[in-house]
């Protein structure tokens, strides 16, 4: 109620409006897949690629401490390709199909 009360004194209330219905009218593709590629799959890549190389580096290394770091920093390293795999992949889209502008 409030919020109807502040448009009422707004100047551009049938601007904002317009720009409002614009909105709600756009077709566009879904972002649910980008919003997962960028934030879920890196995670997932570094959780797996944690726990593979814990089992690897068990046999080849037994210092306890070197094993910790290297382990954490090839899955990192792991989680980076990833990201940037997924930056090429997306640019490379984008650029195949245009999205339609309001």
């Amino acid at each position: 109620m409030g919020e109807q009360k502040n448009c009422e004194d707004c100047y551009q209330k049938h601007n904002c409006q317009e720009i409002y219905k614009k909105l709600a009218n756009t077709k566009g593709r879904s972002v649910a897949f980008k919003v997962v590629a960028a934030f879920l799959l890196p995670i997932l890549v570094f959780i797996a690629s944690l726990a593979a190389f814990e089992r690897i580096l068990a046999e080849a290394i037994h210092r306890n401490e070197l094993q910790i770091v290297l382990n954490f920093l090839l899955a990192l390293l792991s989680a980076g390709v990833c990201v940037l795999i997924i930056r090429a992949v997306s640019h490379c889209c984008e650029n195949r199909e245009p999205e339609k502008q309001l």
